[in-house]
């Protein structure tokens, strides 16, 4: 395969030209190199890189655990127990964050329950989300009128 440009590389590999750009400045893949007239170029193992960040990132590890799993991927001589560790960790920050989601689902499960949805203005919903807003004082000069 000839070299690419950012655009091309994008095209192949299913990652957006910004962020390639992004996972070269964080690190995530190692800067491209450049024509003489500047442009990036990527080449085969570039795009095999970014298909691999891409599956990563579809399963929602942070660019620092990407970070690690590319670190991994080319180690060939690194034992798959650290891989697993970090596959387990991920893991159980998913289940905690399906639980927080389950939890927010419920609440608002039972706010709409409560809620009559007719032509009161009264409704249990706002009333819940101001309830937890910061109290904000009366701009001076103003009008206090809601």
């Amino acid at each position: 395969m000839d070299a690419m440009n950012i655009g091309q590389a994008a095209k192949a590999s299913g990652v957006s030209a910004k962020m390639i750009r992004h996972y070269e400045q964080v690190g995530l893949i190692p800067a491209a190199s450049r024509t003489d007239a500047g442009y990036r170029q990527y080449g085969e193992a570039d795009v095999h890189t970014l298909h691999f960040v891409r599956h990563a990132r579809d399963l929602g590890f942070s660019i620092a655990e990407i970070g690690q799993l590319v670190g991994l991927w080319h180690d060939r001589k690194r034992p798959s127990r650290e891989v697993k560790a970090l596959a387990m960790a991920h893991i159980r920050d998913l289940e905690l964050k399906a639980k927080e989601l389950l939890a927010m689902k419920a609440t608002l499960e039972h706010l709409v329950h409560c809620c009559r949805g007719d032509e009161r203005p009264d409704c249990p919903i706002l009333d819940t989300l101001a309830a937890a807003a910061p109290v904000v004082p009366p701009r001076r000069g103003g009008s206090n009128a809601a």
